[in-house]
């Protein structure tokens, strides 16, 4: 525990998991896109996220984080007029989400470009987040490492290379968690792996040439 778990974090607005959590969350959906601006953001939101979103600002607090801001930052008092001016269109559904934490968030973003993303977590309390899913695969971490998602086709062989990778070539890269999400064999898996530090140089790139290997996100500590 740190000093940030007892007195919650720096941060616009009255609430660490409504308004922080939120913020956190919302910049996962930003970092999936890898740098594409977004251009229409859908929110589904459950629990008490559904009932107390505009009180608490939980709605400022997600379309922030999508874009890019921090739970510091001033521009969350006036993220509507920033979002209005820069074309993106922006939508909040209260909703129930089976089985899920009381303030979880489903984010449905378009990218600039075209490139869907789907990122559902939770804010968990003191501005800390659980993320579980990320395009329909499941996965789970925090956001507090460094962490590297790795969707795939399931084949033998294909984690064995990427770790090998990591091993030979970057052996000053330590992992500090690794997870495997595989809903049915032989088809898209995605690897969750927390790491200390920041990845060297190249090693990001040398994962995307695995074969099988579909795509690399790097989602930096938020």
């Amino acid at each position: 525990m740190n000093v940030f778990d007892i007195i919650g974090p720096v941060m616009i607005g009255p609430s660490s998991s409504h308004t922080a959590g939120a913020v956190r969350l919302g910049r996962v959906a930003n970092k999936v896109l890898n740098q594409e601006a977004p251009r229409d953001i859908v929110v589904e939101l459950s629990g008490s996220f559904a009932t107390t979103y505009k009180g608490h600002g939980t709605d400022k607090a997600l379309l922030a984080g999508i874009m890019g801001y921090h739970s510091y930052s001033e521009e969350i008092r006036d993220i509507f007029k920033i979002a209005d001016k820069q074309g993106i269109t922006y939508r909040f559904v209260p909703t129930q989400i089976p089985n899920t934490h009381p303030n979880t968030a489903r984010i449905h973003v378009t990218g600039v470009n075209g490139t869907p993303v789907v990122v559902q977590g939770a804010s968990i309390g003191g501005g800390n987040i659980r993320v579980d899913s990320i395009n329909g695969m499941a996965v789970d971490f925090n956001g507090e490492h460094n962490t590297i998602l790795v969707p795939h086709y399931d084949r033998p062989g294909c984690i064995a290379e990427v770790t090998n990778i990591m091993w030979q070539k970057y052996k000053e890269v330590n992992i500090g968690n690794f997870k495997l999400s595989r809903p049915v064999k032989g088809g898209v898996a995605m690897m969750t792996i927390e790491i200390d530090g920041m990845p060297p140089e190249g090693m990001i790139e040398d994962i995307r040439t695995v074969k099988n290997v579909l795509n690399v996100f790097l989602i930096r500590a938020i």
